[in-house]
């Protein structure tokens, strides 16, 4: 089975600091299972997860979603991950099979683990996308474990043109590649590095305009700001686009080269990267 997915939305962006806040007037105990799982601060600001005092899971961040019923198995979801801007946490899944020991499942990894959607008999894991890429779709079951349901792929919104770009709306550089002509551009222009540019503009905020207007901006990679920075540049009189990450060489690489840049963009882009 295939699916086409839009791009994920700044919420995305937010998540994971989102849940840190969140913590805050979290349950420390829930009863489950004829025990109670409990969430506890160390010294050093770690959250422990435990079941009746036996540890299941430790991280900066632990909360706890919910619990769902799953065909008749209770099972208890929780957020773990380190935190950080741009870096859901992964899930980890409690629960005990009828005559048997309390069990624990991990889904996802940090950075972009998606939560989990529950139906009658199992949970689905939804991966966020980046432009560019494309991921598995996860089941999970106390009876099957882990499986994969099917491929996701990024689209940007089906019919939006150059026309529908509007600065004003936005506020993060993955709402360009919502749009089809802009993914369009950007895919011929970067080819293969898509992703990867994609992904050293995560950790980022609105655009800025040069003196001209063109929209320019730059982001990070989650938890390495500061290397592999990557910078975007628009200019909707031309319709033509600029990327730029940092590497190994006293020039960031640039698509197109950068030689071919105005030098308008190419300030704005020296700026951007030596913050």
């Amino acid at each position: 089975m295939r699916w086409a997915i839009s791009l994920f939305t700044t919420g995305f962006i937010f998540a994971a600091t989102a849940l840190a806040v969140a913590q805050e007037g979290q349950p420390s105990s829930i009863p489950f299972a004829g025990g109670t799982l409990t969430i506890k601060e160390t010294a050093d600001l770690d959250k422990i997860l435990a079941f009746d005092g036996k540890e299941l899971a430790r991280n900066y961040v632990v909360y706890y979603d919910r619990t769902v019923d799953l065909d008749g198995t209770k099972v208890a979801l929780f957020a773990v991950g380190d935190g950080g801007n741009a870096c859901g946490p992964a899930t980890v899944i409690v629960w005990k099979p009828e005559g048997g020991e309390l069990k624990t499942a991990t889904v996802g990894e940090d950075c972009g683990a998606p939560p989990a959607a529950a139906t009658e008999d199992s949970l689905y894991f939804v991966p966020y996308l980046r432009p560019g890429s494309t991921a598995n779709v996860q089941s999970w079951s106390p009876e099957e474990g882990l499986r994969v349901a099917g491929e996701m792929s990024f689209t940007p919104q089906p019919g939006t043109k150059w026309a529908d770009i509007d600065p004003a709306k936005i506020t993060h550089p993955y709402d360009l590649f919502a749009n089809g002509d802009f993914y369009d551009a950007a895919r011929k222009v970067l080819g293969d590095s898509l992703e990867n540019v994609a992904l050293a503009l995560s950790v980022s905020g609105g655009p800025e305009k040069t003196a001209s207007g063109i929209l320019y901006g730059s982001g990070c990679i989650p938890h390495a700001c500061g290397g592999g920075d990557g910078f975007f540049a628009f200019d909707q009189k031309t319709k033509a686009v600029y990327f730029a990450q940092q590497g190994d060489g006293a020039e960031p690489d640039a698509w197109p080269a950068l030689d071919t840049w105005p030098a308008e963009i190419r300030e704005a882009m020296k700026k951007s990267l030596e913050q």
